[in-house]
């Protein structure tokens, strides 16, 4: 089998080091950060904090050296996914591609490129803290399912979701993954942005009451929303955001929105928050304080260039 991991920031390294480590697995990993390539050519990819691995996958800045893929896994931010799956979407003519971006959308924009699309959702976190080197902040599952437009069969799913799994990278095949891609929609359009404003971790945001009860109102917000289209969350949010805000879990782990703003990095709003007060107004359900929030954040956004 001959996986390709499309965008190897932090997440995208956690499945490639790990996939890597499979010697029924081929992994290539593609991705423009050419101080990481060649760092990951040189040393490999190496993990650290939650998990010590050294993944050697085959990796590249040029999209035409991928040669033909079963899997792919896009694993860009999702403002970049249409670029990213465009130069690459060769390579999975006779494959098929697994999204485990945040936010909602994404599978719409793999499936403008190629024919088969799996609808994914994935919960490890973590950081790059130099090329070729990312920390493994948070352990958590995947889940992948078909694209509803164009279902391809579970059975077609599961090697992929298998071989995730026995990398260390806990993945399921199931037959609607709607739920549990909404459930990490809302949890992290109710965590990261209080991050990403307050400065605060996941842990601090959460042990503040006024803050711990904005992010429930996003929660409440973001599952009516979900409820409109007949989606019934596989877990709560509220009880995985009071668990990953204990000390052993990631009471310490900095958001990505966070990381992006204090890098000045675009952030992913408009397909967390945005994207669910988008999905509101469609579905006739108000959105009020996730509407605020974007705001917020393109306001933190519009700051750099004004200080520039």
């Amino acid at each position: 089998m001959r996986i390709c991991v499309v965008g190897c920031g932090a997440v995208g390294s956690l499945f490639a080091a790990n996939l890597a480590t499979l010697a029924d697995v081929e992994v290539w990993a593609f991705d423009l950060n050419k101080a990481h390539v060649d760092a990951i050519k040189k040393n490999g990819l190496q993990l650290v904090g939650a998990g010590s691995v050294v993944g050697q996958p085959t990796a590249t800045s040029a999209p035409e050296e991928l040669p033909p893929c079963d899997f792919g896994i896009v694993a860009t931010k999702a403002m970049h996914a249409a670029s990213a799956i465009s130069a690459t979407a060769h390579a999975f003519a006779d494959g098929a591609v697994a999204t485990v971006m945040n936010g909602v959308g994404n599978e719409e924009t793999l499936a403008e490129h190629v024919e088969r699309v799996i609808r994914g959702t994935t919960f490890p976190a973590g950081k790059l803290l130099e090329p070729g080197v990312v920390q493994w902040d948070v352990k958590g599952d995947t889940t992948f399912g078909p694209f509803e437009p164009r279902p391809i069969p579970l059975e077609a799913i599961e090697p992929l979701a298998d071989a995730c799994t026995r990398a260390g990278m806990p993945a399921t095949a199931v037959a609607d993954a709607r739920p549990g891609q909404w459930r990490k929609v809302i949890f992290n359009a109710a965590t990261n942005p209080m991050g990403a404003l307050t400065g605060l971790t996941h842990g601090r945001v959460c042990e503040r009451p006024d803050l711990r009860a904005l992010v429930s109102g996003l929660v409440d917000e973001g599952t009516a929303v979900a409820a409109a289209q007949g989606i019934t969350l596989d877990a709560d949010p509220e009880e995985l955001i009071d668990h990953a805000a204990r000390p052993d879990v990631a009471y310490g782990h900095k958001a990505s929105m966070l990381q992006d703003v204090e890098a000045r990095r675009p952030t992913e709003i408009d397909y967390l928050n945005g994207g669910i007060a988008r999905f509101g107004r469609e579905l006739g359900v108000p959105t009020p304080l996730h509407d605020t929030i974007t705001a917020l954040i393109k306001g933190v956004e519009a700051s750099w260039h004004q200080q520039s």
